[in-house]
């Protein structure tokens, strides 16, 4: 059911009404009256008669016109029945202010489960609950009771109260922009984020969307509304919860590495969505992207009136990995024209004092620079907006006359400015004409240079587009008989992971470079088995128990001759049985010792908000301590496998070190790919490790791999991140 009858409404019916000035009830309708919201107010209380001039109704099926939201303001346990009642008016909507559902433990999810079966029974669709409100700022309906919220193209999405009030007092204090709607997501019960991203999407007020984010329910969803949104509007998201590293797995390394933070991040920036760690970039990281062009090529010029500020932000920014180029020769050659000797032309361009009595100056470097080809956008720092407070009063219609120019060179070349001033403090007019035009002006250095750098992000984002993944899975595409078979086998049995000579073949169907394993189930077929092999083998106990082998002392490589197998087949089926008693072990499986190399891993799981997901590290018995990984959402392109292997520290050791010749990335890549695949094919795949997987010059082996099934059915009925 769609949100644009109660988004828009035009009559609202607030439950639980008051006379008492510190209840909601009261607030909500003083509101609307102050806002000078021209739709329709129906109080309602069984106990009142009239509230604040309007007739309080004793239920909303006493209302004699229809209703497009119902505001409920009374306590959770009164929440059913209310709904009850809406849904006999034909009410479509419905805010619950109320907290006490899920939030508070067993009893109150019960309470928020039967909340949205009512919802649903009676054909309504939630805001909240536990949420504080929600805003229409171009029709005046302001469900919250903050007053005077300033209005604008932005759309605010938060679970925090506290952080829309602190982002709508930031705008109405300091920026000319405002908000289109805000809404207060809460225990996102009923309509999900990825919902009212749909709606912000196809509001044609709403320029950009600002989002606070804690956790959400369906976060591929999510994405995958994501990936249609941020190709139109810009999204800007702050997620709190850095610091949890969400539940650790004992079956994997993957599911031990997997922290919310990194797959979160990973996942939110791969649709196009801004991510901004800093609670103090986030308005104007928003405000810049719903007002300047992106910036398409990465590349900018920093304009200063000094050194120290230009110094810091060109470092600022290639922290932010923003290109700083060097000027084209007609660039330098007209900028020295208008500049004193002392001016620097290169990149940074300090004009040295050539300001200090002509400020317009600034526009003419702006204009020259932003007229090379190779540079997408101008930073400027500095002094501009207070030569007329520190120098002379006249110089002040010198900078404003050069805002206005600015503001016409911005439109003109479609390329950006961001102003980073001392004096903005102050207010001048020169800066408020700039604000006036759509150019950001920060008295922060580091904020000035997180909003050019977001442009840049953003338009190297637009410019990539066709590459990137929109995050819907196949399931069952490319699944082979025999691959169905090696998982019916291990169902049959009733274990829940596979063996890993089964793992490995599994694998091998599917094109990837394995080592060929044997399960030997007794020391004589060991000694066979290594024989036929004719080299050095591994031998690693074979047991659906015992996962991490290496921990069991499961694992003994390097092994030579007929007495030295015998007495390892021995050796590791005794660790076991000590390790485990009651491990069902099936034996030792004997592989060929692969040739030395890089060790990796590649490994995934299911994210409790994303879904599968995939991991690529450096690999290894200390793979969870250096913690070298990066994550994506699967399924991935090649584009993405190959951004895995380059986001990591460990990159470089690919290349070849002190004379080692470089690795096979291509069949790296074509490895991680496999995986996608594998978990497409086979939904009934809960975790997968390989590792380490050993990287040569020319191909790579999967030394060892682990499958972990599904306890029961499989992923493939994805709804809410969980199988």
């Amino acid at each position: 059911m769609g949100l644009e009858t109660f988004m828009n409404a035009r009559s609202v019916a607030i439950i639980g009404a008051s006379k008492s000035e510190t209840k909601r009830g009261y607030q909500a309708i003083r509101t609307l009256l102050d806002e000078r919201y021209e739709g329709e107010i129906y109080p309602v209380n069984p106990k009142l008669d009239r509230v604040l001039g309007f007739k309080c109704y004793k239920s909303v099926l006493d209302i004699d016109g229809p209703v497009d939201i119902a505001l409920i303001a009374t306590p959770a346990a009164t929440v059913p029945a209310i709904l009850k009642e809406c849904g006999q008016k034909g009410i479509p909507g419905a805010v619950i202010l109320a907290g006490g559902f899920g939030e508070t433990g067993t009893n109150g999810r019960r309470l928020e489960d039967e909340v949205v079966r009512a919802a649903r029974t009676n054909h309504i669709r939630l805001i909240g609950p536990n949420t504080s409100g929600m805003l229409n700022l171009k029709s005046n309906l302001n469900l919250v009771g903050l007053k005077e919220a300033p209005k604008g193209e932005i759309a605010l999405l938060t679970q925090s109260g506290n952080m829309a009030l602190s982002l709508i007092t930031e705008a109405k204090i300091k920026s000319h922009k405002g908000f289109t709607y805000y809404v207060g997501v809460g225990n996102e019960a009923d309509i999900r984020f990825h919902e009212y991203l749909e709606f912000f999407r196809n509001d044609p007020d709403t320029k950009a969307i600002l989002m606070y984010v804690e956790g959400m329910r369906e976060g591929r969803k999510f994405l995958q509304q994501a990936y249609k949104t941020t190709k139109e509007k810009p999204i800007i998201l702050l997620k709190s919860g850095r610091s949890s590293t969400g539940k650790r797995s004992a079956g994997s390394h993957t599911g031990a590495l997997a922290g919310m933070s990194e797959v979160a991040k990973g996942a939110f920036e791969r649709a196009g969505i801004v991510v901004i760690e800093n609670s103090d970039e986030l308005f104007p990281a928003a405000e810049t992207l719903s007002s300047c062009p992106p910036i398409r090529n990465n590349k900018i010029a920093i304009l200063a009136d000094g050194g120290g500020h230009a110094t810091i932000a060109s470092d600022i920014l290639t922290d932010y990995k923003v290109e700083i180029p060097e000027l084209g020769e007609k660039t330098k050659a007209r900028l020295r024209e208008i500049l004193p000797a002392a001016a620097s032309v290169t990149n940074p361009v300090d004009v040295a004092g050539g300001t200090d009595d002509d400020p317009s100056l600034f526009a003419d470097c702006a204009r020259i620079i932003l007229k090379d080809p190779n540079i997408g956008g101008v930073l400027i720092v500095g002094l501009f907006g207070g030569y007329g407070i520190r120098f002379a009063k006249t110089l002040s219609l010198k900078e404003e006359d050069a805002a206005h120019q600015m503001g016409k060179l911005v439109a003109k070349r479609n390329k950006p400015i961001i102003l980073h001033s001392l004096y903005n403090f102050e207010r001048p007019h020169a800066l408020e004409l700039l604000r006036y035009y759509n150019i950001p002006v920060y008295d922060s250095l580091d904020v000035a240079c997180k909003c050019i750098s977001v442009l840049a992000q953003y338009g190297s984002y637009l410019h990539g587009y066709h590459a990137k993944t929109n995050f819907v899975l196949n399931w069952r595409n490319k699944a082979k008989p025999e691959g169905n078979e090696i998982i019916s086998t291990a169902r049959k049995q009733g274990r829940t992971s596979l063996l890993e000579h089964e793992a490995k073949n599994l694998l091998r169907l599917h094109g990837a470079s394995v080592t060929m394993d044997k399960l030997a189930s007794t020391a004589d077929e060991a000694v066979t088995l290594a024989k036929d092999i004719g080299r050095p083998v591994a031998l690693k106990i074979a047991s659906p128990d015992i996962l991490h082998k290496s921990d069991a002392g499961g694992v003994l490589l390097n092994v030579k001759g007929e007495k030295a197998v015998r007495k390892g087949f021995e050796t590791i089926v005794s660790r076991g049985r000590k390790y485990r008693p009651d491990a069902d072990i099936r034996g030792v499986v004997v592989s060929p010792m692969a040739a030395e190399g890089v060790e990796v891993i590649i490994g995934t799981k299911i994210d409790d908000q994303f879904g599968p997901i995939i991991m690529y590290g450096l690999g290894g018995i200390m793979v969870e301590i250096i913690k070298d990984v990066s994550f994506r959402v699967l399924p991935i392109s090649r584009l993405s496998a190959r951004k895995m292997i380059e986001t990591t520290r460990s990159a470089p050791i690919l290349d070849g070190v002190r004379g080692t010749p470089p690795c096979d990335k291509k069949a790296l890549i074509s490895l991680l790919l496999i995986c996608s695949e594998l978990v497409e094919a086979y939904p009934e795949i809960k975790e997968m490790d390989l590792n380490p997987v050993i990287l040569h010059p020319e191909g790579l082996d999967v030394v060892d791999a682990r499958i972990i099934l599904h306890e029961k059915g499989n992923c493939s009925d994805l709804t809410n991140g969980k199988c």
